[in-house]
């Protein structure tokens, strides 16, 4: 499995836990691991676990670069895709550049949203590392 693979099952995961936060990520491997089209790879189950762990962290993180938008009211996909991004930013699943996290992010934004989803996640991710790296 590709890191680009591992990382779209690791956003799969992540959607389906908005919607039932009280699914770990054990319920995750038990459902998935009887399938021959899903697989829970290391990278994967660190991302997910990643994201699960610190979500509240991430989603302060983001909150301040949402210019005229509020968490809750962000589509699904995107906060999905933005949590997922910012777990490797921050280095909760060790050291991947930032170029190729904001490209992936790009990439699943444009396959699961829409290309303004996608442009924003960008933009957004830009601005997040382009702070960071100033201070």
């Amino acid at each position: 499995m590709t890191r680009s693979e591992a990382r779209e099952n690791a956003f799969i995961l992540v959607f389906e836990n908005l919607f039932n936060p009280d699914y770990s990520l054990s319920d995750m491997k038990e459902f998935t691991a009887e399938s021959e089209l899903f697989e829970i790879d290391a990278f994967t189950e660190s991302l997910v676990g990643a994201v699960i762990e610190h979500a509240a962290e991430l989603d302060e993180t983001v909150t301040p670069y949402l210019k005229n938008w509020k968490l809750s009211r962000l589509p699904k996909t995107v906060l999905s895709i933005l949590r997922l991004s910012l777990a490797q930013i921050e280095g909760y699943c060790g050291e991947i550049p930032a170029s190729v996290v904001v490209n992936e992010a790009v990439e699943l934004g444009k396959k699961y949203a829409t290309e303004k989803d996608a442009s924003f996640i960008n933009g957004l991710l830009g601005a997040l590392i382009r702070d960071r790296e100033a201070k």
